[in-house]
């Protein structure tokens, strides 16, 4: 074993099997675990735990992450019945039936609030803090891998942490770290980040060596998820985003290298920023959650100075490209816990431009990001709403159908509310851009029909919103019953198409 990543000689006798280290963990607990989206996230300890509860042992625990984890604790604890409640984020289906399903108990945040939740004492004691790291310095600081998410908090309030040195991390991520934490009100001061590479506090997590229970060694891969291609509406809604970026630079709304860019999580959001490559734009900054596949093609293209997040989430072919050029783009890179990289406060001193994806959005700028039909939880909220509510300009992006052009993606009202249309300022598809500052409701309407709907679909919208048009109301005109049947008909028949006036 890789000993000499502990560096203070007397945590060594705390290295333990990963099953010695899961016995620490007892039922009823509450565990906040690092990783986020699904990067730096523990596995051989909660690997360990799902077996003994598959051997019959009553087992349950409340689950803080950052946000989404991989396969070997959300979706081994979750098929064991260990998580009994979980916060604030997740992508993985077992976990997400099982939230659907009423098993488990689950709570969408803000990714922002998480951390601080956790410090006003809101979720009760933390019990066990389990991170992975790369390494733990000579006093007893916590070197974090791939990812930041929560874990200083986590470290600063549990009673116990459990360490899991990752030998797969490459040890070059030492260094890329600023781990920052607030105090609370009323002695919280400003955060000193003026501009987007600013380091502000320390490249490991501060930890009291006597918390440290157990130090396990593993060598198992973060599991990534696979970015879908960049097809041709991905590159035709980047392109919309590039072309009102070039008006807003003409106009003197933005300046020629624009201002610190945020980009959400997923195949869209990693093909919108991967249309910058071939733009005009240069010098960028990225202040953002995670860091993906175009981030890098970004620094390759020599567009980027600077890119700051809360984890580096590239897909399997990304992480090998990262791993191997690791002492390239590490300069570029800066990792901060959640509770700064999605920190209002930073965000609008920024001027970040907030760049997010939607499952749909309604005719006067409502966004749902969140639930299927209404009822159905997906992934969760995340940071976007963190992000849109303080850009400097935020855009939400989709394609304008789904499921085979059987679902509009614009629609008379969203079947859930994440986003107001006091926040989301710009509605992008691959049939066009609505830009929608500095306008009524009605006329966010018409732009949004005309300019994002999809051919198939715009008539239906037309005739609608004409029609309430004639009701009573005019400020924002609905058909409430109609509005909502657009969904039902979808669940009765499987499509929207068959909506008739």
């Amino acid at each position: 074993m890789p000993y000499n990543r502990i560096r203070l000689e007397g945590l060594k006798n705390k290295i333990m099997s990963a099953e010695d280290a899961a016995v620490l963990i007892k039922d009823g607990m509450t565990v906040a675990a690092s990783g986020f989206t699904p990067s730096g996230y523990p596995k051989a300890v909660p690997l360990a735990l799902a077996k003994r509860a598959e051997s019959g042992e009553d087992l349950g625990i409340t689950l803080l992450t950052g946000a989404s984890v991989g396969d070997e604790l959300d979706g081994e604890l979750s098929r064991a019945g260990i998580i009994k409640r979980r916060f604030p984020y997740q992508t993985h289906n077992d976990i997400r039936n099982e939230i659907n399903g009423g098993q488990i108990m689950f709570q969408d945040m803000h990714l922002s609030h998480l951390p601080q939740y956790m410090k006003y004492g809101f979720f009760g004691d933390i019990d066990i803090a389990l991170i992975e790291a790369l390494a733990i310095t000579e006093n007893g600081g916590i070197i974090p891998t791939t990812s930041v998410g929560i874990s200083p908090t986590a470290v600063q309030l549990a009673k116990k942490v459990i360490v899991e040195i990752n030998t797969s991390q490459p040890i070059e991520l030492e260094g890329t770290h600023d781990i920052y934490i607030p105090e609370n009100p009323p002695n919280r001061e400003p955060i000193p980040i003026i501009n987007p590479d600013d380091r502000i506090g320390t490249p490991y997590i501060p930890c009291n060596p006597s918390k440290i229970g157990a130090i396990v060694f593993t060598d198992i891969k973060d599991k990534v998820r696979p970015l879908g291609a960049i097809d041709e509406d991905s590159k035709a809604i980047s392109w919309y985003i590039i072309d009102f970026l070039q008006h807003e630079v003409k106009m003197g709304r933005l300046p020629k290298n624009l201002l610190p860019l945020q980009s959400g999580v997923g195949s869209v959001a990693n093909a919108v920023l991967g249309g910058l490559v071939n733009s005009p734009f240069t010098n960028l900054a990225c202040f953002t959650e995670v860091i993906q596949d175009a981030m890098l093609d970004l620094i390759d293209a020599g567009k980027v100075k600077v890119a700051s997040g809360a984890a580096l989430t590239p897909s399997e072919e990304g992480l090998q490209r990262l791993h191997k050029e690791i002492k390239r783009y590490a300069p570029f890179l800066v990792l901060r816990p959640q509770e700064i990289s999605n920190n209002p406060e930073v965000i609008r001193r920024l001027g970040v431009l907030a760049m997010n994806t939607a499952i749909e959005i309604d005719l006067y700028g409502h966004v749902n990001s969140t639930n299927i039909m209404g009822s159905q939880m997906m992934n969760g909220i995340g940071g976007s709403g963190d992000y849109t509510r303080n850009a400097y300009i935020s855009f939400y992006t989709t394609v304008s159908t789904a499921k085979k052009g059987n679902i509009s993606s614009i629609v008379p009202m969203v079947s859930h509310v994440d986003h107001t249309e006091h926040d989301v300022m710009v509605v992008v598809t691959e049939q066009g851009i609505a830009d929608l500052r500095g306008t009524s409701p009605t006329e966010r309407a018409r732009r949004i029909i005309e300019n994002c709907a999809h051919p198939d679909y715009k008539p239906m919208l037309k005739d609608y919103f004409n029609r309430a048009l004639k009701a009573k109301t005019k400020y924002e005109p609905q058909l409430m019953a109609e509005a909502l049947s657009w969904h039902q008909r979808y669940l009765e028949t499987g499509s929207m198409k068959t909506i008739t006036s």
